[in-house]
């Protein structure tokens, strides 16, 4: 008798040990709208910005290509191309900032990098990779939106 109940419990308790551990939170139209695989994660593109070659020196056309970056930025958000994007400490490799574009190839997030002032007059030049990260990043955003008091 007692070994048919050590039995029952170690057959009980393997199924625990080898069940999936499924969430129950999970939340099958949202992880589907925003294009979430069984982990909640996705590919992105992930976009280092560097310091470009070009040498200007006309501080107001520096200005200008900067200003014409942010705007730039600012698109790519409305257009929700752009999910992050921010400046990088100072640093050996030169690094400036990056961008995660929500886009599938390397080849779209090109073309959308390629429309930024400041990366077409080579201030910043431009390293591209797939990166694989949550897929709640563009729900972010909107939370961003409601916490900065000024916008640079």
């Amino acid at each position: 008798m007692f070994k048919s109940f050590i039995i029952i419990i170690s057959f009980c308790l393997s199924g625990e040990i080898f069940s999936q551990n499924l969430n129950p939170d999970y939340d099958k139209s949202l992880a589907d709208s925003l294009q979430a695989d069984q982990y909640g994660m996705k590919m992105y593109v992930l976009v280092i910005l560097k310091t470009g070659n070009s040498k200007i020196e006309d501080k107001e056309k520096v200005n200008e290509l900067f200003r014409g970056h942010m705007e730039n930025i600012n698109r790519l958000v409305e257009e929700n191309k752009l999910i992050v994007a921010g400046p990088l400490g100072k640093n050996d490799q030169t690094y400036r900032g990056i961008f995660i574009l929500d886009v599938k190839t390397i080849s779209e997030a090109k073309t959308l990098v390629q429309t930024d002032p400041a990366v077409n007059s080579g201030l910043l030049d431009v390293e591209y990779y797939e990166w694989y990260g949550s897929a709640a990043l563009p729900v972010y955003l909107e939370t961003a939106k409601k916490i900065t008091k000024e916008n640079p």
